[in-house]
Formats: structure tokens, sequence, C-alpha cells
């Protein structure tokens, strides 16, 4: 067992207290001290987030009951995420990336099995949203909760965050509302100790960056060099606007992530309001008129709201764990939030370095190890996103052609797409590619057939179910859910 003495932690927000809890929880029975600072100047931006169903692993690791936390973060459940606009291709104009639970095994194999027969020159029903419980759920808004069910969460993140600080302060973990003037470092490079503002020093035998794109440790003082994903993601900007909840109105339980002329927009509900942003790239499309396209999109909700504007460093360091600091969130690297995987990233860098550090201490090995599996995670994610900008069909502006024609992606999503369109063995190639594509196989059949990457043209042929009576079954299932609204409120 090798767990340090000491940790400090530099940066709050939700992957500072994210951290911060998962070390103490794990490493308090063995006197580990852990300290977070965070400057009061510097703010959480509250923008509804969404995340992965990993979260929900999170809160059973701390033992947090859904009860306690979602009320306090304007919290409801996420099935998945819809896509309207961003495939042309007809019967395919929008589609759904669900959470796949126990009860889309029969209809979810049919789906499977359809989309094989199209890619094969077959006229088969291969939308995802016709086969998965999920989309119908969220078709109802009914809460996808229950025995076997997958899902994850839509948030308040300046809450959750605030809701974890008062959490983790109270598993021990020392907070210190201060800024850091200057990083000390030892001969050898190793970070000794953080002098703040009104004079204190923070020693500790292992940092962790949590200042956000700053990177105040791993980045301005180690130098640790930035991998930028900038042939790969155009995108580099952001608005963000809330918008309110009807009185009475049913919430969806689906984050919309609808294409726009230039990026797309998102839509997450809240108790009490809906988060929306448009994420878009400067290159083709000025600040003012990215504004205007949102508040157009929005409507007369959006009327008298302020709009925040974001800008995004998309990619991520070279190296996450150098010398004895460990970069965690923004100031490691961020993909742009279009399947809402910030949070599984935070969490999974940080138990990887628990697990990590429990089995082999600070060896170079170990911290290389660390670094290329870190890195394949981004990659994976990267690899999956980018599928989406390849795979759309819009013809109504420069910067949905020049996604699509974009040849500067990895070889291995060159590959999957490759086998795809020829109709090889696509089972094969996702398993040559394994645990690096991050992204399981129910995941690349729904976002491949989902934006109607078929032949164009089809013969017609027999099916075993089609998508109208697939719908049927689901809405049969549905009744055994309750609203989404009641379920939050009972």
């Amino acid at each position: 067992m090798h767990a340090p003495k000491h940790i400090a932690i530099v940066g709050g927000g939700t992957a500072g207290w994210m951290t911060a809890n998962l070390l103490r929880h794990r490493w308090a029975r063995l006197g580990v001290d852990v300290t977070l600072i965070e400057s009061a100047d510097i703010g959480t931006i509250g923008v509804g987030e969404g995340s992965t169903p990993f979260l929900r692993h999170f809160f059973r690791t701390l033992g947090i009951a859904e009860r306690d936390w979602m009320p306090a973060c304007d919290a409801t459940y996420k099935a998945g995420i819809r896509f309207p606009g961003w495939s042309e291709v007809a019967g395919y104009e929008s589609y759904v990336h669900p959470f796949f639970n126990e009860a889309d095994r029969e209809l979810g194999n049919q789906f499977f099995t359809n989309a094989c027969l199209r890619r094969r020159g077959q006229a088969a029903d291969a939308n995802p949203q016709d086969f998965f419980l999920a989309a119908e759920l969220a078709r109802q808004r009914r809460a996808p909760h229950g025995p076997g069910m997958d899902y994850a969460y839509h948030f308040d993140a300046g809450r959750l965050g605030a809701f974890l600080r008062t959490h983790a302060i109270g598993l021990g973990v020392r907070h210190v509302v201060d800024t850091v003037a200057r990083v000390e470092q030892h001969e050898n490079g190793d970070i000794a100790a953080v002098h703040l503002k009104t004079g204190a020093r923070v020693a500790a035998d292992v940092f962790v960056d949590c200042s956000g794109f700053k990177g105040l440790l791993i980045t301005e003082t180690l130098g640790e060099p930035f991998h930028a994903y900038r042939d790969n993601l155009f995108n580099d900007r952001a608005i963000a606007m809330p918008t309110p909840l009807l009185d009475g109105e049913d919430i969806p339980p689906e984050t919309v992530s609808t294409a726009l002329r230039h990026g797309w927009a998102w839509r997450i509900p809240l108790t009490t309001r809906y988060g929306n942003g448009y994420v878009y790239s400067a290159d083709f499309v000025s600040d003012d008129a990215a504004e205007r396209e949102l508040r157009e999109h929005l409507g007369p909700a959006a009327e008298g709201v302020e709009a925040r504007r974001l800008r995004m460093r998309v990619g991520r360091v070279k190296q996450h764990w150098r010398q004895n600091c460990v970069a965690v969130g923004l100031s490691q690297g961020f993909i742009e939030p279009l399947e809402a995987t910030a949070l599984m990233l935070i969490q999974l860098s940080v138990e990887r370095f628990i697990a990590d550090l429990e089995s082999d201490g600070f060896g170079r090995a170990r911290q290389a190890a660390y670094n290329e599996r870190v890195n394949a995670m981004f990659e994976g994610v990267r690899d999956y996103v980018v599928a989406h900008y390849q795979l759309n069909t819009r013809r109504d502006t420069d910067y949905w052609r020049a996604n699509r024609a974009n040849r500067k992606i990895s070889d291995r999503l060159a590959s999957l797409l490759e086998v795809w369109d020829r109709g090889g063995d696509f089972e094969a190639e996702l398993e040559r590619h394994g645990a690096g594509l991050m992204y399981l196989r129910p995941s690349w059949y729904c976002l491949l057939a989902g934006m109607g990457r078929f032949p164009a043209e089809l013969r017609a042929a027999p099916q075993a179910i089609t998508a109208s009576q697939a719908r049927d079954r689901l809405k049969q299932l549905a009744r055994a859910f309750g609203s989404h609204r009641g379920h939050l409120t009972a």
C-alpha cells in the first residue's frame, strides 16, 4: 500500500471536490490528509450539465443516496441524448443514443440485425430511436428508474460543486479559501509547496491540479505540453443561456443536442429550468452571430436572458501525472460536451490514480502506464465525438461540409468507418480495437445507424420486425414507468 501522507488540491469546482471526496473516502482510514485550496475570486459556472451512467457509481462509492443529492442540485434523470438535425437522410433526421437496459434485449438485438441488413443494402428499419426503451421513456417523459435500468443525470454544475464541498468537508477535507501566489519546487522538479496570498505555505507529498484551463501546476509550473485536438474538433466557443421550465410541464429525461448552422445547441432539463447553450467554431461564425442564432433557436423563452460566452481549450496535456503532480478536470484536458463525458473523465482519472498509487507507488513505470491509459481514454472519447461530425449529412453551411470532409482523423476511426461502409465484419473490427474505444458495441451501432450511414440504393427484403411494430412494443413496456416529474417529487 503506497498512500501519501498529505495531498493538496489546487482548485475547487466539480473537478476539485469530486477528487477530494474520492481521495478522502478511500484513504481517510490510513490517516491521509487532504487539503483543497480554492480562490474566492474564481466562481463555478452553474450551467446545466449532463453525465454518463458512471456518475451513479461515484455516488454509490461515497454512499450518497439520490434523495440526498439530487434535490440539492436541481437534478433530473437522463435516459440518453437525442440528436436532431445532424442527418438529412430520410427517416434518420433525428436519432437517440440511449442508455441500454435489460428490457432492450429482444428489440435491441433486432435493431442490430436490421442495421446489419441495411448495411448490406436491404431496406430494413434501423433507427435506434424506434427500438430502445430509453427513447420511448423520453418521448413519454417517464422516469428511466427501476430494476435493470441504466441511466445518468442532469444537474446544476454550480450546485453540485457546492454539495460535494459540504460532503468532503464532512469527511475531514481541509478547505482553504485563498489564492496561490507562488509555487515552490524541489531541486528535482517536484512541487514542494504552494504559497498563498495571505502568506500561508501549504506543503504536500502529492499535488492535484484542478485549476481549470489555466493549468497552474501542470502547465504553468511544470511546463507540460498541451496536445490540441484542433485538427479533429473545430469547435472552440460556447454560449450558455438558461430558460424557464413551465409550471406543470413534465420534464423530458433526455439531453437534446440539435445541429444548428455552425455547431450544435444543447438543451438540458433541470427541475426548475432548462440549461441551454451553443457550441460552435469561431472560424466559421462570429460570437455575435452565434448568439443571435441561439436566441432564434430558443425563441421567446430567451427574451431578456443574459448570455454567457465561454472559450474552450479542446485537447489534453501529454502527461497527466508528472513529477508529484496529477492534473484533473479542465487542467488535464477537455473534449466538447457532445456526449457529456467531462465528469466521467474526472472520475476515471482519479480512480485510476488511486488504484495505481496503491499498487506501485510513485515509480516511473507506473506513471508512464497511468499517462498512457488516461491518454487512451481521451483518445477514445475524442474518436466517438469526431465520428458525429464525420457522419453528418448537412449541406447548408461550410462548417458542416468541412467537418464531413476532414480527413485528419485517427487511423482507428478511419478503419471503423471503412469496415462499416463496405459491409465488412464490424463486430471483429470493434473487438480488434478493444477497450481503447471507450464506447461499447451498442453505442457505435446507434451512432452509425442513427445517422443513416447506409447504402443509398436499397432493395426490398423481409424483416423480422419493423419500426412501427417495435414502437408498439416499447409503448407497452413504458406503461410500467411513472412520470419523470412525479418520480422526482415523490
